[in-house]
């Protein structure tokens, strides 16, 4: 019976309601041994399951002895509905399979995760679905990554989760449920229960125990009747928590014991009882000859009769039950109690005795915690069970073994390759703190060891660099990837100098470059390092992005990309990008995927499609929070405050601009500095604010490595002519003009009219403006040219020419959510004489930016399964945002959704 606890039950009433309803939410519970969490989850699945639709309830706990075992917990816990595997999309359904041993495994642990999510979402169809989680902080990483991965994205399922963990076990971005100890009268309540207590006596033992539930129930057990009475003093201090359970492992007999310490390693009956007797005879490991048959079926010796008289001393006094074939504690507690009481001698060899009886994964475990020293045969093993776990996604748990497998390894090169990977595995895993360490070891044993290997050397360095770009110092990366030798190294050197910004270390890489035989992306690197040199360069880079179709990996993709922005082709580097993240999506690498949706966000963004923009990059800058790529949420927040500039939010603007700049800035990522400086100054520049914009337009320009870029300057050139012309800088805004000629004599249509607006914008000329708005591809651009044209035109005294040009400006505008753009374009058709209203809104504008992204996958033809795939979603939640899509745009089908669009 649950006493007290009014705020925690209707917390979870409605969760659990929520859910039922089609709004899924998780809670952490999180409070400290003993408080009640359990009893909080088992009173959950009773509600659960007398709900009028009942309710599919999941379970599994944590188990510390399994915390190293990647996928464990979640193996426990999505067992019962692993029938449902068949209905995933084909590489969520693979990738989980692969991750429960179902299947030959997946490296991505992204789409482990997104498959999860779609698994709980078809087995929650009917009712509702309820996740339990018990002592989380033991889950193994892998497992727990994927679980709170799904949490945070509950949003249209029916499921909801609960996570009790104590300590500090980490739950980023769930919200959390403090569970405190009962209030006095619930403790009271509690205590008479248990006992005739006196008034007195009650009141301290609920203070002296904070009313955690266990400790009061524990020690009014062992409290004789004269101190529960008050005729002889309480102890001091009150026997509570492990000391508790530590006094009643003590009185139990050496068999016992024993069996409770083999326990606390593993759960399985037989493996239990069979363990413990050759403890209990003195011999730690059993030979081939004694385990080379089923260990289940012999119970007929005399010692495991004494393992098994001693299994039931331990469940006669409470402290386990035996379930099946499994041997549970009654409370974490014991565990603890267990292993506080054994000695490191005895727990070795308790280890020692299960390695003899298990295979795989757990059995290079137990080897580990049972050797003394170094040994490479029990490295060797540990390092092919982190390989094991690396193959199914299970970053963490393979970091975990590798570093591990480092520590055992007497071989000091060995030692340094294994913490080198161990480094990498933690970093994919989205645990940079922990690479780092690793890698330090990495470097500190390569460099101490006679005869080195240059390649792992390399590697290392390489590994340096990475991160440092990803998290770090922008140019820092920049210089140490720079110091390599390989290929591989100096082109990550050349997109490190990119995002600083620093043209002369780009050109001197390209250089480099040109000593190395021919190959994609030592060409593209090449004909960048030329293009900023002096202009050539055009036919490496027209040749990378005409060997596209030749490409298989999301990298390759990019550096396309790449190619094509530098050729001035905004639409292909965008269908590029595009081409990557998808790519990024179905492949194992999806620890890329946070750096691919920058790129593909500011295509989309440059294609004049700022809610698909948007909804890139919130998905992005979660994934890269996730991940912990600083640098990426740095890109991710600069492209969102450029859409809230071109919607004239103004607040939601200068808050991501400032939250980018505070991660760019000390980062000296040029780039998204000058991403996010532009975004202030087009919201300036929207709201008809020019003096403002032309000054932060020319700190831009003035802006060295680090702080600025040039490909941002180049962008930005037609924005600072037009804001120079507002304000009469006529001789600034002409020189910003031939700059910009200098830079894309040779580019695309795109770019040759926006040189050719920037001329009709300081000469007057009409023909300018007309073989621009002739020449545009980018809708956005496109309307800000007709729209200044008809103001030029309306100043000088041609104001029906001027009204079609404001009123297709107008209109585009409306469509693109661009509001100060559209207000201004409304008020120069009003001055142009045309009582004009607001055009109707277009039906898209109604649409979120998630739904939108949806509509047009559909409408491109893709299934609910591939559309989930693409966007890490279930085929339910899809489906689910279709069902709203529909009625927002008055259709009533996927043909009719491709025929809109």
């Amino acid at each position: 019976m649950l006493y007290g606890r009014t705020a925690e039950t209707a917390a979870i009433d409605d969760l659990i309601g929520a859910a039922a309803a089609g709004a899924g939410r998780a809670l952490v519970l999180r409070g400290e041994a003993g408080v009640g969490k359990s009893s909080l989850l088992d009173l959950a699945a009773s509600r659960a399951t007398a709900m009028a639709a009942p309710v599919v309830v999941l379970r599994a706990q944590g188990v510390e002895g399994e915390a190293d075992l990647a996928f464990a917990a979640l193996h426990q816990l999505l067992r019962p509905v692993t029938g449902l595997l068949g209905t995933l999309p084909g590489p969520q359904r693979d990738a989980v399979s692969g991750a429960l041993g179902l299947a030959a495994p997946s490296a991505d642990r992204f789409l482990v995760s997104a498959g999860v999510l779609s698994l709980l979402a078809e087995a929650a169809a009917g009712g509702g679905l309820l996740c339990l989680a018990d002592d989380f902080q033991w889950f193994d990483r892998a497992s727990a990554d994927a679980v709170l991965f799904a949490a945070r994205r509950l949003r249209t399922e029916k499921v909801s989760m609960l996570l009790a963990v104590r300590g500090d076990g980490q739950c980023k971005g769930v919200p959390e449920l403090p569970v405190g100890g009962l209030d006095p009268e619930s403790a009271v309540r509690l205590l008479d229960s248990k006992a005739v207590v006196a008034p007195g006596v009650r009141a301290q033992l609920v203070s002296l125990t904070g009313g955690n539930p266990l400790v009061l129930g524990e020690t009014v057990a062992l409290l004789s009747a004269d101190r529960l009475a008050g005729r002889v003093p309480l102890p001091d201090p009150l026997p509570g928590g492990e000391q508790l359970f530590g006094e009643q492992v003590a009185r139990l007999s050496g068999d016992a014991r024993r069996v409770l310490l083999v326990a606390s390693l593993e759960s399985d009956l037989s493996l239990v009882l069979y363990a413990a007797a050759h403890l209990s005879a003195g011999d730690p490991s059993p030979g081939p000859e004694e385990t080379s048959g089923n260990p289940r079926s012999d119970y007929g010796n005399p010692l495991e009769g004494r393992a098994m008289a001693g299994l039931h001393e331990a469940e006669s006094v409470g402290l386990v039950t035996v379930s099946g074939e499994k041997v549970r504690f009654r409370h974490p507690l014991v565990r603890s109690a267990v292993h506080a009481s054994a000695s490191s001698v005895e727990l070795r060899r308790a280890h020692a005795a299960l390695a003899g009886l298990v295979e795989g994964d757990r059995r290079a475990w137990h080897l580990a915690a049972a050797t003394v020293g170094q040994d490479e045969a029990v490295a060797a093993a540990l390092a092919a069970s982190a390989a094991r776990a690396q193959a199914r996604g299970g970053y963490g748990d393979a970091a975990n073994a590798w570093a591990r497998a480092a520590e055992l390894t007497p071989e000091p090169l060995t030692r340094a390759r294994r913490f080198k990977d161990a480094s990498a595995a933690a970093w994919l895993g989205g645990r940079p703190g922990q690479a780092q360490t690793y890698l330090a070891d990495a470097r500190r044993l390569a460099a101490l060891a006679t005869g080195a290997d240059g390649g792992l050397v390399e590697e290392i360095g390489q590994l340096r660099g990475r991160f440092e770009l990803n998290s770090g110092d922008a140019a820092e990366a920049m210089r140490m990837l720079a110091a390599g030798r390989g290929m591989g190294m100096l082109a990550d050197a050349c997109e490190a100098a990119n995002c600083v910004g620093d043209v002369d270390a780009i050109i001197e890489i390209g250089r480099r470059a040109r000593a190395f035989p021919r190959g994609f992306v030592r060409d593209v690197v090449v004909g960048i390092g030329a293009m900023l040199a002096d202009g050539s360069g055009g036919e490496l880079l027209r040749g990378a992005v005409e060997r596209a179709d030749e490409l298989a990996e999301a990298a390759e993709f990019l550096w396309a990309s790449a190619a094509a922005s530098y050729l001035g082709e905004a639409d292909a580097a965008a269908e590029l990008a595009g081409r990557a993240g998808r790519v990024a999506r179905v492949s194992g690498m999806t620890g890329q995927l946070p750096v691919v949706l920058e790129y593909l966000s500011t295509a989309e963004r440059l294609k004049g499609r700022p809610a698909e923009s948007a909804a890139i990059a919130e998905e992005g800058l979660a994934l890269a929070r996730e991940a912990g790529y600083r640098n990426s949420e740095a890109a991710h927040l600069a492209n969102l405050a450029v859409v809230a500039a071109l919607r004239g939010e103004e607040e939601a603007c200068r808050r991501y601009g400032e939250q980018a700049l505070a991660i760019a800035v000390p980062h000296r990522v040029g780039l998204r500095v000058g991403v996010a400086a532009y975004a202030l100054a087009l919201l300036d520049l929207g709201l008809g604010r020019f003096a403002a914009a032309h000054d932060r337009f020319v700190a831009i320009t003035r802006a060295g490595p680090g702080a600025g870029h040039p490909t941002v300057v180049w962008r930005t050139t037609p924005d600072r002519v037009e804001a120079a012309v507002a304000v009469g800088e006529i001789e600034a805004a002409r020189e910003a003009l031939a700059g910009l000629e200098r830079w894309g004599e040779a580019r695309s249509a795109e770019s040759r009219a926006l040189r050719l607006r920037c001329r009709g914008l300081l000469d007057g000329d009409a023909a300018d403006f007309e073989e621009a708005l002739r020449l545009h591809q980018e809708p956005f651009e496109g309307a800000r040219t007709a729209m200044l044209y008809g103001e030029r035109l309306r100043r000088t005294q041609e104001p029906g020419k001027a009204r079609g040009h404001l009123r297709a400006a107008l209109e585009t505008f409306q469509r693109l959510g661009a509001e100060p753009w559209a207000r201004r374009a409304l008020d120069e058709l009003r001055a142009a004489g045309e009582a004009a209203e607001r055009p109707a809104s277009d039906a898209w504008v109604a649409l979120t930016p998630q739904e939108l992204r949806i509509a047009r996958l559909v409408a491109e033809g893709a299934s609910s399964k591939e559309v989930a795939v693409r966007l890490f979603l279930s085929p339910r939640t899809i489906e689910y945002h279709l069902y709203k899509i529909y009625p927002k745009l008055g259709i009533t089908s996927r043909t009719e959704l491709a025929r809109l669009l």
